[in-house]
C-alpha cells in the first residue's frame, strides 16, 4: 500500500532537521512551476449534491500534498470551472483551461466527458473519467487518453448481479430483476451489460425509466410492482433516491429489495428517514467513514487547525471520501510520472505515470487498482453495503465479477468508436 506522505517529502516528526526540510520543500513548491487539474464541474444545476464535497475533498488533499513540498516540488493547482451539466459548456470550459496550459482533465458527468473526449483523444490529452463517462473507455487500447480510474457503471452493475447471484443460492435461473433508472445517459449506460448477463445467466430484466428531473416515478413503479422483482438495481441520483422511496412504500415494495448505484449518500438517507431506510442497499467504490489514516491526517494537518476547504461535516459525508479516492489517483499518478519522466511534466508522462500505478489503495481508502495500458479502470472493484438504521454495513468483499463478459461488451464497444 502507498501512502500519501510518497506524494512528496515526508514530516520528521518534532525533529528540527524535519521542520527545516519541510520548510525548504514547501518554499521550493511554491516558487516552481505548478502542475495544474482542470475540474470543469456541474456546480450550479444537476450534481449540486455531490460536486461541492468532491472539490472540497480534492482542495484539502491539494493543500496537504503541497504543504509537503508539492509533487517533485511543483506545487498542485485545482482550476475549477462551472459547466452546469451542458456538453457545450463543457467543451469551452476545456477549450479555456487548454490555452491555460492544463492538459488534465475531469468532468464528473457522463454527458460532457462523452462530449469532450474526441477533443481530449485528438489533443492528446489526458481525461480522467472517475465514476462516469463511457463503460467501454477503461479499453486503453482504444482510448489511450481516458482514464476511467476504478469501477465503471458497467463493472458496478455486473457486480451488483453478482451480489444478488451470491444471496439465491448461486443461480439466477427464473430470478427477476429490475432496473429503474432516470432516462437520460448516466441512467441508461448499464443496459448493455445488464442485458447480457442477463442472456448468460438465464435471469429475467425488466427495464423501468423514468423521466427527469426524476420527481414522477409513479408509472415506473406501478410497472415494477407488476413485475414482482427478486431484486430491484436502481440508477438514480440525489433527490430520486428519496421519490423512489416513497413509490416503494406505496406499492408495497420493500425497501430490502433497493440496490443503489454509488450514488446515495448519507443526506440521502436523513431524507428518506434513517428508520425508513433500513435495509436499502447500495454498490459502493470507496470506504465510508473517517477512520482511514488519510481523513485522519487531514482532519489533525487541516481542520483541527482551522485550515480546512469548507465544512468538517462533509468529511461524514461518501462523496467526501470519493473526491480523496479520485484525486488520490490523480496525483499518485503524478509523483509517478515526474519520477520516471523527469521535468517538465507533460501529457504523455501523466499517461505514463497513470498507466505505472500497481495495488494501488491509498491506504485502505478504496480497492487495490493496477492500471495497465490495455486497462485503464483498473479492476473494477465494489461492494455492497447496507443501511441498518444507524450506520452502512458491509455485505460483501471488494469484488470485481463477469470481468470476461464485461470485457467482451468492452471490447465490441470500444471497436465501435474507431468508426465514429
Amino acid at each position: 500500500m502507498v501512502s500519501i506522505r510518497k506524494y512528496a517529502k515526508g514530516l520528521a516528526a518534532g525533529a528540527v532537521l524535519g521542520i527545516a526540510a519541510l520548510s525548504s520543500s514547501t518554499s521550493m513548491a511554491q516558487t516552481a512551476d505548478p502542475i495544474k487539474f482542470g475540474m470543469c464541474y456541474d456546480i450550479s444545476k444537476s450534481y449540486t449534491f455531490v460536486s461541492p464535497q468532491i472539490i472540497q475533498a480534492a482542495r484539502d488533499l491539494a493543500e496537504l500534498t503541497n504543504m509537503k513540498g508539492g509533487i517533485g516540488g511543483h506545487p498542485i493547482e485545482l482550476v475549477v470551472q462551472d459547466h452546469g451539466n451542458e456538453p457545450q459548456r463543457g467543451i469551452e470550459c476545456y477549450e479555456k483551461l487548454k490555452r491555460e496550459g492544463v492538459f488534465v482533465f475531469d468532468m464528473l458527468s457522463t454527458p460532457v466527458s462523452i462530449a469532450v473526449l474526441p477533443r481530449i483523444m485528438s489533443d492528446k490529452n489526458i481525461l480522467l473519467q472517475s465514476l462516469v463517462g463511457r463503460g467501454d473507455a477503461i479499453d486503453g487500447s482504444v482510448f489511450s487518453q481516458v482514464f476511467p480510474v476504478g469501477p465503471t457503471y458497467w463493472g458496478q452493475a455486473a457486480n451488483d448481479i453478482e451480489y444478488i447471484r451470491q444471496q439465491n443460492n448461486g443461480s439466477l435461473e427464473g430470478v427477476k430483476v429490475a432496473f429503474v433508472y432516470v432516462d437520460y445517459p448516466f441512467g441508461q449506460e448499464p443496459i448493455e451489460i445488464l442485458k447480457t448477463l442477463a442472456e448468460k445467466e438465464g435471469f429475467e430484466l425488466g427495464l423501468f425509466p423514468y423521466p427527469l428531473p426524476g420527481s414522477d416515478q409513479s408509472s415506473a413503479w406501478t410497472q415494477v410492482r407488476r413485475f414482482q422483482p427478486d431484486a430491484i438495481i436502481s440508477w438514480s441520483l440525489s433527490k430520486m433516491h428519496v421519490v423512489a422511496s416513497r413509490e416503494m412504500k406505496r406499492n408495497g415494495i420493500p425497501m430490502e429489495k433497493y440496490i443503489s448505484v454509488n450514488w446515495l449518500n448519507e443526506t440521502d438517507i436523513a431524507n428518506i428517514g434513517p428508520a425508513e431506510a433500513k435495509g436499502l442497499k447500495r454498490g459502493t467504490n470507496v470506504a465510508g467513514g473517517q477512520d482511514i489514516p488519510i481523513i485522519k491526517e487531514i482532519i489533525a494537518e487541516l481542520y483541527d487547525k482551522g485550515k480546512g476547504n469548507g465544512d468538517i461535516k462533509s468529511l461524514q459525508d461518501v462523496y467526501y471520501n470519493t473526491g480523496l479516492a479520485i484525486y488520490s489517483v490523480a496525483f499518485e499518478a503524478a509523483r509517478l510520472a515526474v519520477e520516471k519522466s523527469g521535468e517538465p511534466l507533460t501529457a504523455a508522462a501523466m499517461k505514463e505515470g497513470l498507466e505505472s500505478i500497481k495495488n494501488y489503495d491509498a491506504n485502505g481508502l478504496f480497492a487495490p487498482v493496477t492500471v495497465t495500458e490495455d486497462d485503464h479502470g483498473g479492476g473494477g472493484k465494489t461492494r455492497i453495503e447496507m443501511w441498518d438504521g444507524e450506520k452502512w454495513v458491509p455485505q460483501t468483499d471488494w469484488i470485481g465479477a463477469y470481468n470476461d463478459i464485461v470485457w467482451e461488451v468492452v471490447k465490441e464497444s470500444s471497436k465501435a468508436f474507431k468508426t465514429e
